[in-house]
Formats: structure tokens, C-alpha cells, sequence
């Protein structure tokens, strides 16, 4: 099921980056880093009274002229319209209400998307409490109070933005057709790769980076199934800044994957795998997706038959906190492997769904205990009761142990490698969730 997106929007100096700071809470901090992705913080997975949600900060540059600040938010405000289900706009009451609050409010009007106004910076009501009103001068309906700094009014803000959530943000439960999320830096080949498996030029392809238009979805019947190949985004504007060009695409690849079942990673042949590659293949792994890395123009490298073999060496060894990611070499201009491309789809969608039962999953963890023991500290030894899965896409396992302590990340990806041995589950991620219980006596 994919998350609802809330977007933040405001002008510099309003406090946006708190805000998202206090909503966003511990889930920055106590996510574990993966190695190799560098962290960003223009998203986090937030959740307010079981209702989850992935928020994004439409930040960005604060530059000094008043006209580049209102074309900022104005470029802030069609992000937010273009890829959120609901958008919360920051005002400041100490700075009060400024013609370019009201000009990015007509934006947003025009959007027909749920909008929350929060007035920030409210730390007294007595001594700004009634300059709150005037903000219902932008025609957006009620002003929230809040103090993003003294965490105050946070709780009524957020029940106002879960509001607006809606049972189809969760995803249709009745659709269950394969989501194919094609994503990868601007021109990669993302658009020809879909073009090829359409068999038409339905998706615009021009050589400037960036000229995708919006988040497009195609569907494409293979085989008598029906798949749902969604584009990300391009940029709208080509003029932006390079910063700004990385962070959106960021972000719209970010709502993409949210949406997704597998994530095709698209990697140019002749660049090689960048760091931006290895920024966005961490937002699929974060989200536990299935992950098929695409190599596309690998008609235009020069080979020799040991050319695939070391490509595919380095490219794990950026991607190694993902050892279950699947490869494929392809060139949408010439259609080599593309074929084979619904296979690989297929092979991960059936991993992603794959479910073992408790009593043959013991046995594997039961024998790879015998030959690795667990880890001990000052006396006390790891025991594993027993493990069962919970659920699949992606494949969720929770292991019962004496003491959760004990239970070090090395042991638990020693188990994962053993399960991996034996059941597969190629190019799918695996969740592993630990739970002490007590030893009977």
C-alpha cells in the first residue's frame, strides 16, 4: 500500500526545516545508515495516530532578491502540487502577511489539493494569538497556530493534514496489477526503456535531460498479465539550478518508489554507476522493494567477454548493501534483452510474494545455529525460540529470542544469508523484526 505525501511549503526564514524536523521526529535519527547512501533530509517516513505518511521538504535555495524568492516557492509550491496528496504552507506571524504569501496561495487555490495552513512561530497565543486571524485573508480556510520550536499545536496541525487523507492514498486494495517503478538520474534512457516495451512512442524522448513531463503511468499487457510501469517525473523548467534539478528528482523518485512493488534502477553504461544512482537505489532498499538494476545502453560499451562479468563486480560493490538486487544489461535503442526484462519482473514479483512455512523456516534456522553459534555477552547466550513470517512484499520475518540485546545486526544477516540460501528470494529485500519473550521456567 503506498503512503499519502505531505508536502511543506513556505518562504525562507518561516521555519520549514524545523517543522519538518519535529514531525519527522526520531524516524531520522534511529534509521540505521546504510553504507554507501548518503542520507538526505528531503523525506522521512512519519506516522501520527497509525495514520503513516512520507513527508517531504520542498526547501531548496534561499537566494537574496525578493522576485527569485517568490519564482523559488512558486517552483516549491507546483513540486508540492505536482507529487503531494495533501500540502501544509508555513506562514510567519511575526513577519505577518506578505504578497508573497498570497501569490503562492493563489497557486495553491488553483490546485484543488487539500491544503493546511499552519501559522508558525506562535510560541505566546496571549501575545500573537490574534494576529493569526489575518491569515484568513489567503483564502485557504483556517489558520493553525503552531510553534514548530516549542513543539507547540503540532498534534491539532497534524490531525487537520490526516483529514484529508483518503482511502484510495492507501492504494486500491482491488488493484493488485504489478507496479513497475522505472526510475534513475535524467537521462538515462528511462522513457526509451518504456517506449521499447510499449512498442510506441507514447512517452516524450528528447536528448535534454529533464524533458519527461509529469509522473507518467502506462500500462502494458505481457503475456496476458497486466503490468503498471510508472515514469518519474522530469523537471518542469530547465533553467533551475543543479542543487535544485538533484533534489526534486529526489523527491519525485521518492513518491514513485512509495507507490511501486519493484524498482527498476536505471544505470547508463558508458557513466558507469554515480553517487546519486547509489542515493536513489537506497530510497528502494529503505522501502524494503523489489530491486532490478538496469543497465541500459550497453550497446555503446566496448566489450570483451569478461566486460559483463567486472561491470557487474563494481556495480555490487557500490551496491553492496543490497546483495539481493537482481542485473540486467540492456539497450532500449537496439531492444537487446529487453525482452528478458518481464522474466526477471515475474521471478521478483513471485520472491516478493513468496511465503514459508514456520515449521521448514525452523529447520533452516534451527541447522544454522548448529554450525555458527550466537553471539554471548558476560555469560549470557543468544537463544532463538523460533522464527515465523508475517508477511509479504516484502517478505517479513519475526524472530523470537531470549534477549534482543544479544541479537547483534552481524547474526541477524548471517540468518538472512542461511534463509536466502535456501529459499532464494532473489532481487527482494527481507525484514527482520526481533521480539524477546520470556525463557519458560
Amino acid at each position: 500500500m503506498s503512503k499519502p505525501v505531505v508536502a511543506i511549503v513556505g518562504r525562507p526564514n518561516v521555519g520549514k526545516s524545523t517543522l519538518f524536523n519535529v514531525l519527522a521526529g526520531s524516524a531520522i535519527s534511529i534509521v540505521e545508515d546504510t553504507p554507501g547512501v548518503t542520507r538526505d533530509r528531503i523525506y522521512a517516513d512519519c506516522t501520527w495516530l497509525n495514520h503513516g505518511f512520507t513527508l517531504i521538504d520542498t526547501g531548496g535555495i534561499e537566494p537574496d532578491s525578493a522576485d527569485i524568492i517568490l519564482s523559488q516557492m512558486r517552483e516549491q509550491a507546483q513540486i508540492a502540487i505536482d507529487t503531494a496528496d495533501v500540502i501544509v504552507f508555513l506562514v510567519d506571524v511575526r513577519q505577518g502577511l506578505v504578497d508573497a504569501d498570497s501569490k503562492v496561495a493563489d497557486m495553491l487555490r488553483k490546485a484543488r489539493k487539500p491544503v493546511v495552513l499552519a501559522v508558525n512561530k506562535v510560541d505566546s497565543f496571549a501575545k500573537y494569538g490574534n494576529n493569526v486571524y489575518e491569515f484568513y485573508n489567503l483564502g485557504i480556510g483556517e489558520p493553525f497556530p503552531v510553534s514548530a520550536a516549542s513543539r507547540l499545536g503540532i498534534g491539532d496541525l497534524l490531525d487537520e493534514v490526516t483529514k484529508h487523507f483518503t482511502q484510495e492514498q492507501y492504494g486500491d486494495e482491488e488493484d493488485d496489477r504489478p507496479r513497475i517503478a522505472i526510475v534513475g538520474k535524467p537521462n538515462v534512457g528511462k522513457s526509451s526503456i518504456i517506449n521499447k516495451l510499449l512498442g510506441e512512442n507514447r512517452v516524450i524522448v528528447s536528448d535534454i535531460a529533464g524533458t519527461t513531463r509529469d509522473a507518467v503511468d502506462t500500462d502494458i499487457v505481457h503475456n496476458g498479465t497486466e503490468y503498471v510501469f510508472i515514469d518519474t517525473a522530469g523537471l518542469r523548467r530547465k533553467s533551475r539550478v543543479k542543487e535544485n534539478l538533484e533534489r526534486y528528482s529526489i523527491i519525485r523518485t521518492v513518491t514513485a518508489v512509495e507507490r511501486a512493488d519493484i524498482v527498476l534502477l536505471v544505470i547508463d553504461a558508458v557513466e558507469g554507476v554515480t553517487e546519486q544512482d547509489a542515493k536513489i537505489a537506497g530510497i528502494a532498499h529503505d522501502r524494503g522493494k523489489g530491486v532490478i538494476v538496469v543497465v541500459n545502453k550497453w550497446d555503446a560499451v566496448e566489450k570483451n567477454d569478461k566486460t559483463i562479468y567486472e561491470y557487474t563486480r563494481r556495480l555490487k560493490e557500490t551496491l553492496s548493501y543490497m546483495p539481493y538486487a537482481e542485473y540486467i544489461f540492456v539497450s532500449a535503442l537496439t531492444g537487446q534483452r529487453m525482452g528478458k526484462l518481464f522474466d526477471l519482473i515475474d521471478m521478483v514479483r513471485e520472491n516478493q510474494n513468496l511465503r514459508i512455512a514456520t515449521g521448514v523456516l525452523n529447520e533452516i534456522v534451527t541447522e544454522a545455529v548448529a554450525m555458527q553459534q550466537p553471539p554471548s555477552d558476560k555469560g549470557k547466550r543468544l537463544k532463538i525460540f523460533y522464527v515465523t513470517q508475517v508477511a509479504v512484499k516484502p517478505p517479513a520475518f519475526v524472530v523470537f529470542v531470549n534477549d534482543k540485546e544479544l541479537m547483534h545486526f552481524s547474526y541477524t544477516r548471517y540468518l538472512e544469508n542461511k534463509i536466502r540460501e535456501a529459499f532464494g528470494f532473489r532481487g527482494t529485500a527481507l525484514k527482520f523484526m526481533i521480539r524477546e519473550r520470556k525463557e519458560k521456567g
